[in-house]
């Protein structure tokens, strides 16, 4: 793996000219990755991936829910973000602090995340804590206490996250409003942490209801990845879990939930939103309809996405920041891929004196011009070089594998994904992504939105 990972910066740092037996070689090493997954599923439908990687004597444990903000209602939003904070706080057997002692005092690590699509758990440990950290996660999978003074705790701090996060961050407040606007009407057009009247409104009844119907190990993943014994831990893992009840029609559900109409975008585009937010100077995202994970033009749009905004050398950067007339102090270019739909945007920071009126018209100009004039036979194999190192470079530890594995998992239901995902890459060609640039930019279907503290107000 280290001498793709050379091979990849031998052939990034050699450009496009000259190349060919690096590129022949390039295709033939990606082809070449394969990660030993044992992969079992038990009678109540928990999936379980193991990776024996006996290097050190530590794994890491990863836990995939298939639940996230997009399953919420009104009245409902942060549900599924808030629930991830009370599993932290005691269960059925192992009760109040014991999750947290038990990791801090073997010099282990734990954290989690919820996105709109999924709610991911995970730990870093010693080895010889194995067993017990199985069995206090099939605890807290069968019962979650939401006991009341720490769910009123937990409340507090999830609105200070909120807060935080947005209310006072120019940064997260335009996110939110980018957000809210191309995802208008659908379950993506709000905030993972919810609307702060729903935070303040939501009951323990609200969130034992939520619990029993996701947190089931039919929509449970478990991946462990480290210095274990894979037959060892299918041992642990179906005594520890499956006596767990599976869901009661929750498929039938999510595939309701799931249906493409719920998704499709709503929103008016050729707009403008304008946010009074404490920000002197104009911070901006320009925002376009994106794709759903796993299509093939959201792969393109990856490439495009790098070409134009990913590092110092990109495009944008180099004739906004780095030009001979800089306008922006910064820039950036992201492809947001989510389950059922996407985004695809432009976003940074004007520097002092330049006119945000003006900047937009060139802005929406230059953009729709890139299409020919930075996307080249270079600069898309210089950029696919670039995102294989990343990509490479998340199988480096033990946790980065867990999630790697893990998401693919999730999302596609096939570990092994990685492997189209890398052809897939691999074919992409510079008229590719032309085509699918100007599919993306030629209609000029933008929503232009901008924080600053000369906005009105409540002007929008």
């Amino acid at each position: 793996m280290n001498k793709t990972i050379i091979l990849l910066l031998l052939v990034s740092l050699l450009g496009c000219s000259g190349m060919s037996k690096q590129e022949d070689q390039l295709t033939h090493s990606t082809s070449d990755l394969k990660i030993d997954v044992k992969k079992y599923t038990l009678s109540n439908g928990l999936r379980l991936l193991v990776v024996e990687n006996p290097q050190l004597p530590i794994y890491s444990y990863y836990t995939f829910f298939d639940v996230g903000g997009r399953y919420e209602s009104k009245g409902t939003t942060g549900a599924t973000h808030f629930l991830e904070h009370m599993m932290f706080k005691g269960a059925k057997k192992y009760g109040p602090h014991k999750f947290d002692t038990f990791i801090e005092s073997n010099g282990g690590s734990t954290n989690a995340y919820t996105t709109f699509d999924s709610t991911v758990y995970y730990e870093n440990l010693p080895s010889h804590t194995l067993e017990t950290m199985i069995d206090m996660e099939a605890d807290r999978l069968s019962y979650v206490l939401l006991e009341p003074k720490a769910f009123e705790k937990e409340r507090a701090v999830v609105l200070e996250e909120r807060k935080y996060r947005y209310e006072n961050s120019p940064k997260g407040q335009l996110f939110l409003a980018m957000m809210q606007s191309v995802f208008k009407g659908t379950p993506y057009g709000g905030s993972v942490i919810g609307d702060a009247q729903d935070v303040k409104n939501l009951q323990i009844p609200e969130m034992r209801k939520f619990f029993d119907q996701f947190y089931t190990p039919d929509n449970a993943i478990v991946v462990i990845v480290g210095d274990v014994k894979a037959d060892e831990v299918y041992k642990m893992v179906k005594d520890k879990y499956g006596d767990l009840k599976a869901s009661n029609g929750l498929a039938e559900f999510k595939k309701k939930m799931d249906s493409e109409e719920r998704y499709s975008h709503r929103a008016r585009y050729k707009q403008e939103v304008k946010l009074y937010g404490k920000s002197p100077i104009p911070i901006f995202t320009i925002a376009y309809k994106g794709k759903k994970i796993g299509e093939k033009d959201a792969y393109v749009m990856d490439i495009l996405s790098s070409i134009f905004g990913d590092g110092s050398s990109s495009y944008f950067y180099q004739k906004y920041v780095r030009g001979k007339k800089p306008i922006l102090s910064r820039i950036n270019v992201a492809n947001y891929t989510l389950r059922n739909n996407g985004v695809f945007f432009f976003t940074g920071e004007l520097l002092p004196n330049t006119n945000l009126t003006k900047f937009k018209r060139k802005a929406l100009r230059d953009i729709r011009r890139s299409c020919d004039d930075a996307i080249t036979d270079r600069t898309v194999q210089k950029t696919k070089n670039q995102y294989l190192i990343s990509y490479y470079s998340q199988l480096q530890s033990n946790s980065g594998i867990a999630s790697f594995v893990g998401l693919r998992e999730n999302f596609y239901n096939d570990y092994s994904f990685y492997e189209k995902e890398l052809e897939i890459y691999q074919s992409i060609t510079a008229d590719q992504v032309k085509e699918v640039c100007h599919q993306l930019f030629d209609d000029n279907e933008y929503i232009f939105l901008s924080v600053w503290d000369k906005h009105k107000a409540g002007k929008k």
